[in-house]
Parts: structure tokens; sequence; C-alpha cells
């Protein structure tokens, strides 16, 4: 099992540095419309490698994610937002795998 918690804190610790590489490339670009897109299709990835690494219930958990509605007006801002409300479930699953794996010296 520690081998397990360890290849899906792994996992999810590259999403996220897959997410925030997704973001970056984006607002350097400038191109939100395109980085929506890009975050779409990385969700649907994410879905399959958490669902593979962890387990099946984090999978779901993570598909059932959808982003709130946003009332401004900035494309930026909105996708920032996006980028959070993917990033922040990824921190807690990373986290709680982190403390439930046994410490390494």
């Amino acid at each position: 099992m520690p081998l397990e918690m360890s290849k899906g804190l792994t996992v999810v610790r590259q999403q996220i540095e897959e997410l925030d590489a997704l973001a970056k490339q984006t607002l350097q670009d400038l191109n939100t419309v395109a980085g929506t897109e890009r975050v779409a299709k990385w969700q649907v990835r994410t879905v399959a490698l958490i669902t593979d690494a962890v387990g099946p219930l984090e999978g779901q958990a993570f598909a059932r994610i959808q982003p709130g509605p946003s009332f401004t007006n900035d494309l930026i801002e909105e996708f920032t937002d996006l980028v959070e409300c993917y990033r922040s479930p990824l921190m807690i699953l990373a986290k709680r795998l982190a403390q439930s794996s046994p410490a390494k010296s």
C-alpha cells in the first residue's frame, strides 16, 4: 500500500505541475480561449491518471468538479479561477496522500 500511495502522490504532484505550466503559458500568451481548451483536455487526462494511481473514488470525485459561473468580464481572472478550481482539490489530495504515506528519511 505505501508504494501505491507514493505512486498516487507522485501522479498528483505531476498533474499540479502540469496545470501550473498550462496556466503560466496561457498567461504569457494572453490566449485564455486556448488555455481553457488545454485545461479541459488536461482535466480529462488527469481523471484517468488519478483513477489509475489513487483509485476510482478519487477519480470520480475529480471528474465531478465543475467550475462555477463567473460574473467578471475579465478573461484573465476567469481563467485563473478555472485553474484554481482544479488546483485546490489536487493540493488537498496531495496533502492527504502525503500524510497517509510513511515518512521517508
